[in-house]
């Protein structure tokens, strides 16, 4: 598939969005009494509200054959079972056979059972896990292990640690989980001042064991804990990894044994299933572990059997194309109404950014329309001191993705009430606004002057008829916290798919780490400049001279 634009429905639509601008999304729900009950979807623990959306009903019939069109049924159906959808590095998807059901015997790609890989690799968590919390690995000096520092980036970081800072409430007592990414040497400076080396075990991610950011980040630990009283023959009690690269993990000292593995078949940014969450497990426990596989697992089921215009992926991946491409929304923001979920929008921006921030359908033809999106937010009620000022009276169209949780694991007076309280209204004001009339009747009852009624009034008025979903849970659990993700990653599939995109390669990234290696080299040496542009020159030259 190319462009989408040549799509029956595509056009439809095109011509459809002058009816939706004429009416309003508030004026849907007064002519349609039943709106909730048709826009409402509920899935793997979470609730689906889409009712507040510039969508009527023939909108979404024209959205859900759009995906029809689109082959979406298809082109999931090769995901599942294997199919080498990466084109352009000949690889499988398969982030989904990490959290598949026990029930399923075999998925075999390329002459390999990936499900007994799987399992086999799911045991050698489950012992590693156990003999950290148990006390039975022990430290050079026979301590036990008391915190654990994860090293990786990208997805080898993120999704590991939203996760683990999600499931706080599930956190064992035993062991604390630390994360080191940035290559700024104030992140690893800050963290080891607070550790102790005798009581102090590294997880190593990076499927190379090359990673430049993760190299320099791992050596620096075991130049420290080598500086702080451990032997080279000691460290493998202090090292573990996650590599493909076996031969230089050893090399560094980590004992084969505890070195997992990591296939071609899973992206960074999905990887957060495999063993790359393996801090997520010596967190909470592989029990809690299982159950946020069970969870992204359950999301997959609804994702391969609803009916589309049921199914939670794909009405937030359509709608998210509707206001993209037919509205010219340029971002969307995620705001959850949870503490623990602050860090989620970060991880979906990853996800979404990366995997369709493109510009070439799979056969290399140029898109001609936008993809992907700008993926921003922050939690709530926080955003509302900020940001929010720009969703209600900005220039800018930002659908919104309300998260919450419908009770709290930290009760503290009406705290919860309140939060939702701001959850539901804020997502009520972007609907339904406030016109000049009422912001002329709102200061005339301040008792304001005619002179300052007609002054404030039009700096008061809001427009309204902004979109919005809200996603609600009863908890925030292991595996509610598994649905949610997933379905954010096969909703970025679902529009990735539409647009004609390869959601699961990432070239854009690499050009950056190709020229930063020469930049380190010419930073540190005295290569002449002259071929480079007179801005990157002076660059060098400010940080040489800052260096001497």
């Amino acid at each position: 598939m190319t462009s989408p634009t040549h799509l029956p429905s595509w056009k439809a639509l095109s011509e459809h969005r002058a009816e939706v601008d004429a009416t309003s999304i508030q004026q849907i729900f007064d002519t349609h009494s039943d709106r909730i009950t048709e826009c409402t979807v509920n899935a793997a623990g979470w609730t689906l509200d889409f009712s507040k959306n510039r969508a009527t009903s023939k909108t979404l019939s024209l959205l859900t054959q759009l995906a029809k069109e689109a082959d979406i049924e298809s082109l999931r159906n090769k995901m599942f079972q294997g199919d080498t959808i990466n084109s352009t590095e000949n690889r499988s998807v398969l982030h989904t056979a990490l959290r598949a059901s026990h029930a399923q015997e075999s998925l075999v790609v390329d002459n390999s059972n990936v499900l007994a890989e799987v399992r086999s690799t799911l045991k050698q968590m489950e012992k590693f896990v156990w003999q950290l919390q148990s006390g039975q690995w022990r430290g050079y000096s026979n301590k036990k292990i008391l915190d654990v520092v994860s090293i990786g980036i990208g997805g080898s970081y993120l999704g590991p640690k939203v996760v683990t800072e999600a499931l706080k409430p599930y956190a064992q007592d035993t062991i604390r989980v630390h994360y080191i990414a940035n290559i700024d040497g104030s992140d690893i400076s800050e963290k080891l001042k607070k550790l102790d080396p005798e009581t102090t075990l590294f997880i190593v991610s990076s499927k190379s064991f090359g990673t430049l950011e993760t190299l320099y980040n791992a050596n620096a630990s075991r130049e420290w804990f080598l500086r702080n009283g451990g032997q080279e023959n000691q460290i493998h009690k202090h090292f573990a990894a996650v590599s493909s690269n076996v031969k230089k993990a050893v090399e560094f000292g980590i004992a084969e044994e505890n070195i997992f593995p990591m296939w071609d078949w899973v992206g960074g940014r999905y990887s957060l299933w495999s063993a790359i969450g393996l801090p997520i497990a010596v967190s909470v426990g592989m029990e809690n572990f299982r159950a946020l596989l069970d969870g992204a697992h359950e999301m997959d089921t609804h994702f391969k059997t609803a009916p589309l215009e049921k199914n939670l992926p794909v009405i937030m991946g359509t709608l998210g194309i509707w206001y993209c491409n037919f509205y010219g929304a340029q971002s969307h923001v995620l705001i959850p109404y949870d503490h623990y979920l602050r860090g989620l929008p970060a991880h979906i921006q990853q996800l979404d950014m990366e995997s369709n921030g493109k510009a070439n359908h799979q056969d290399g033809s140029n898109t001609e329309i936008d993809t992907g999106p700008i993926i921003w937010g922050g939690s709530g009620t926080n955003g509302q001191h900020a940001y929010h000022q720009l969703l209600h009276q900005g220039t800018r169209l930002v659908p919104v993705d309300f998260i919450a949780p419908l009770t709290t694991h930290n009760p503290v007076n009406d705290h919860h009430l309140q939060l939702f309280a701001n959850c539901v209204s804020q997502s009520q004001a972007l609907m339904v606004g406030k016109t000049l009339t009422q912001a002329k009747d709102e200061l005339k009852n301040s008792g304001a002057t005619n002179e300052q009624i007609n002054k404030i009034a039009p700096h008061k008025v809001i427009k309204g008829n902004r979109p919005s979903n809200t996603l609600l849970t009863e908890k925030l659990t292991p595996f509610t916290v598994g649905s949610l993700i997933a379905l954010y990653e096969h909703k970025t599939f679902v529009q990735g798919a539409i647009w004609g995109i390869n959601s699961f390669d990432q070239w854009g990234v690499e050009l950056g780490k190709v020229l930063g290696t020469d930049i380190a080299q010419r930073l540190s040496s005295s290569t002449d400049n002259a071929e480079l542009d007179t801005s990157t020159q002076a660059l060098i030259e400010a940080f040489k001279k800052a260096q001497s």
